[in-house]
This record gives C-alpha cells, structure tokens and sequence, in this order.
C-alpha cells in the first residue's frame, strides 16, 4: 500500500488521481472513474466529485493508495 500526502482537508477524486500520479491528465481520471475501476473504501465510485479525506483507501488497477493528511 502507498501512501499519498495531501496538504488539503479533503480532494476531489479526480484530482486525488492526478496528484497521485496515477493519472496524466483529468481526462485520463475521468475515464477510469466512470469506467467503474477505482474503488474508494472497498467501493466503486463513479462519481468524480467525490471528496475524498485523509484516512481514505483508493484502489486503482490492483494498486491500494492510502490518503494521509500533511499534518
């Protein structure tokens, strides 16, 4: 598991892709998002406004990302 800082209360899950660099780009996000491959908390999310806070789990293409906060 890898844990990504972010220096926000929350991020959009768009965004949390791209600031992880699991993604180029929000297009790149977008797809995988509304594609169903990326699960938060054990969920598929396919909304990509969905905020995500520290202590989340996202899980992309086999990969677990822990979010942590920066403090």
């Amino acid at each position: 598991m890898r844990e990504v800082i972010i220096n926000t209360d929350a991020i959009q899950l768009d965004q949390f892709l791209k600031w992880a660099r699991i993604t180029a780009t929000g297009g790149e996000a977008k797809r995988l998002i509304q594609g169903g491959m990326v699960k938060v908390n054990g969920q598929v999310e396919t909304a990509r406004s969905r905020k995500i806070q520290p202590g989340a789990v996202v899980e992309v293409s086999g990969e677990t990302y822990l979010v942590r906060s920066e403090n």
